[in-house]
């Protein structure tokens, strides 16, 4: 049996020629649209220390996206704040955590995810494969550029200091982390990453055989004429083609033997990010990546970049 050299790895990604074009384009279509935010006071699911709104807002596409939005209670603004980004089959959860540690958090609900999927609803499993022959509908690049206008919804928020705008999420989150900072890079402060979704989005499934990835190995062995065309499309979605555009000091965290997000990817994207950048890595933890107790280093590097008021 072959041991495999982890850190090493090489994971090689095509960029394409008119991928900066590519999302601008995608951007100016988000900016067709008024973002409309409408937030609504959900007093029952609130709390002594932390208010909490529904979200709602326009994105690519003119879709209503939803999200959870929470401030600290009796402490006036502007707060920094962060937009946390949820797992590719997890629901995002109300971030009132950070909010009591003196954040205002958007905890964003991209579409398909529940609260969001009256349009679009591929199912999961499914996203990972949407539309794959054709860059330009496939089912991503509205999700992507979900989180990109929940950033948007910070910066125009008057009790948002929007100097302050952190990004965090594991897996897909991680990977949408990268990419919503490389697409707004004088936006974002910082960026936490776990075990990062969406990096060689072609070598991983060589890597592993769990989901999301083993969604592409089905579909070739479907539509194996298909595979030129699968590797150009994602060549425009991969977090190693967005990391050397990110500005922003960020934090990745890999779980060693992470079988869902193989680890050579994690170590391929932080080889590929040119800004400040911290590895924390943890042997004998698979797709959860050092957690719970990473969070405290999560906390920390929040701390540092952002500055919060705690509530206690």
């Amino acid at each position: 049996m072959l041991l495999r050299d982890i850190e090493n790895f090489v994971v090689e990604v095509e960029r394409p020629v008119d991928f900066d074009e590519f999302w601008a384009a995608g951007l100016a279509d988000c900016a067709s649209y008024p973002l409309d935010p409408v937030l609504t006071e959900m007093p029952a699911l609130s709390t002594e220390t932390v208010i909490v709104y529904d979200l709602q807002y326009t994105s690519y596409g003119g879709l209503r996206i939803a999200g959870w939005y929470t401030t600290p209670r009796n402490r006036p603004g502007p707060y920094p704040a962060l937009v946390t980004i949820p797992g590719y089959i997890s629901e995002p959860t109300i971030p009132k955590e950070w909010s009591e540690l003196g954040y205002a958090a958007l905890a964003v609900a991209p579409r398909g995810k529940l609260r969001s999927n009256s349009v679009f609803n591929p199912g999961y499993p499914g996203l990972l494969t949407h539309n794959i022959v054709d860059p330009n509908t496939y089912g991503y690049r509205g999700f992507y550029l979900d989180v990109v206008r929940a950033v948007e919804v910070l910066l125009d928020r008057p009790d948002v200091d929007n100097q302050r705008i952190g990004l965090q999420g594991s897996s897909q989150g991680g990977g949408l982390g990268i990419s919503t900072a490389a697409l707004m890079p004088g936006a974002i402060r910082c960026v936490a990453a776990g075990a990062p979704y969406l990096c060689g989005i072609m070598t991983a499934p060589t890597l592993t055989r769990s989901y999301p990835y083993e969604e592409i190995n089905e579909y070739l062995r479907i539509h194996p004429k298909d595979v030129d065309r699968v590797r150009e499309t994602v060549a425009y979605y991969d977090g190693l083609n967005f990391a050397p555009k990110v500005q922003a000091p960020t934090l990745l965290y890999v779980g060693m033997e992470d079988d869902v997000c193989p680890p050579e990817t994690g170590f391929a994207l932080h080889r590929a990010l040119t800004c400040e950048k911290t590895l924390r890595t943890y042997p004998h933890c698979a797709h959860h990546a050092g957690l719970p107790e990473v969070m405290r280093v999560v906390e920390d590097f929040f701390a540092e970049h952002l500055t919060p008021e705690k509530v206690n």
